[in-house]
């Protein structure tokens, strides 16, 4: 998985605790972070193509979430940089070894294949059992300072 998917759902997180309407642009998102500007762009933009975020253009414009935290699944983010593709592609090379034979699925057939498509199934649910909600939740309960930290850091800064 590349890094996006961390500063996404970390941008994700972070979004949760604006006022309602306010909106943050890439630049003070990447800012928060130490992070290249033109990359978060990126990757907010992805979130936004894939329904997770809005974009507003102007000079009080910026991204914010465009569902509730609870309907945003990290899987959900997963998908939207990553893409929908399987981590795991079996290239069949079954095929190309001793005892080949036509019309044979090794994708099905190939027990390394089945272990890792079992795998990845069990990581997608875990993943798409996890909401933003849900890690929201998890840090305002172990550290209740960081919303209101995060609100004002975003307030404060001039990107």
């Amino acid at each position: 998985m590349s890094e996006g998917v961390e500063w996404a759902i970390h941008s994700c997180l972070n979004l949760t605790w604006l006022e309602p309407g306010e909106a943050v642009t890439a630049a003070r998102m990447a800012a928060y972070y130490s992070l290249p500007a033109a990359y978060m762009n990126k990757q907010l933009q992805a979130l936004a193509r894939a329904g997770i975020l809005t974009s507003t253009p102007g000079p009080r414009g910026g991204f914010r979430l465009a569902r509730a935290p609870e309907d945003i699944t990290l899987m959900d983010v997963v998908t939207a940089i990553e893409g929908p593709e399987e981590a795991f592609r079996c290239e069949e090379i079954l095929r190309h070894g001793p005892g080949e034979h036509e019309g044979v699925d090794y994708r099905r057939g190939c027990y390394v294949s089945q272990a890792m498509r079992r795998a990845e199934l069990a990581w997608r649910r875990e993943l798409a059992g996890q909401t933003i909600a849900d890690l929201r939740d998890t840090v305002e309960r172990r550290r209740p300072s960081v919303p209101g930290e995060t609100r004002a850091w975003f307030a404060n800064l001039r990107t």
